[in-house]
């Protein structure tokens, strides 16, 4: 069995998630992938579930009853991949703005002692593809100011795209995680980084997506940065320690 497990939450990706699955799945170290899927009207999960008959091991499905929020489909799939017995668990779009090819370098950060390897699109400059100018200084921005706030470090603190170690997720509380859109990536990062994990920025290439209809929109940008705040205030009553 892989010890490696990428999670993709899917709404209306007909036209994008066999081509995602199939690439995964061509890469040269191997990884399953588990679908968390929010009743797509458009049939997203009956292509799933045709793939499943070529790759019934490699390929796995979770249907929700409805679209529940980014965060509260990853947390669904971190809880699932917890009862499994994987050591690496992959965050990613499945658009293609996240390029497949990449979960091998944030495998090998992992690998190499990261806990939190982050494909960043900062790190080395800006590197995002397609995005118009307004959208891309917004995401910049709004990094720089989640730094300020959180005393973080990281370059894109709203990235995506990432791999945990499973001690990592272990050591979460996803009961205490609260904000449910793109906030979740931010507040994921900030509770490791509270916990003292060791989070390593990978450098990768962003191209917005070419297929299918786009899920951002001003009102997840507003959830981001007013909930920072009130996650900063949580984390002044809160205890940040390992159980052994």
């Amino acid at each position: 069995m892989s010890k490696n497990l990428v999670i993709i939450p899917t709404f209306n990706e007909k036209e994008n998630v066999e081509k995602m699955v199939l690439k995964v799945f061509s890469l040269k170290t191997t990884f399953h992938v588990l679908v968390v899927e929010d009743n797509s009207p458009d049939g997203t999960a009956d292509i799933v579930k045709s793939l499943q008959k070529k790759y019934p091991d490699q390929l796995h499905i979770h249907e929700r009853k409805g679209k529940l929020g980014l965060g509260t489909a990853y947390i669904a799939g971190f809880k699932w991949a917890l009862q499994k017995d994987y050591d690496y668990i992959f965050e990613m779009d499945c658009d293609f703005s996240h390029n497949p090819d990449d979960l091998e370098k944030l495998y090998e950060a992992a690998t190499k002692g990261a806990d939190v390897a982050i494909g960043s699109r900062y790190i080395s400059g800006i590197n995002v593809v397609n995005w118009p100018l307004g959208r891309v200084l917004m995401s910049y921005f709004a990094s720089m100011y989640v730094r300020i706030v959180t005393g973080m470090k990281i370059m894109d603190t709203t990235a995506g795209f990432k791999c945990y170690r499973r001690k990592v997720l272990e050591t979460i509380n996803f009961e205490g995680i609260k904000l449910i859109g793109y906030g979740f990536q931010i507040e994921m990062k900030f509770t490791a980084h509270k916990f003292g994990f060791n989070i390593v920025e990978v450098p990768i290439v962003f191209t917005d997506r070419i297929e299918g209809t786009s899920k951002m929109s001003g009102g997840i940008f507003n959830e981001a940065l007013w909930g920072v705040l009130k996650m900063k205030m949580r984390s002044w009553f809160r205890k940040y320690v390992i159980e052994e």
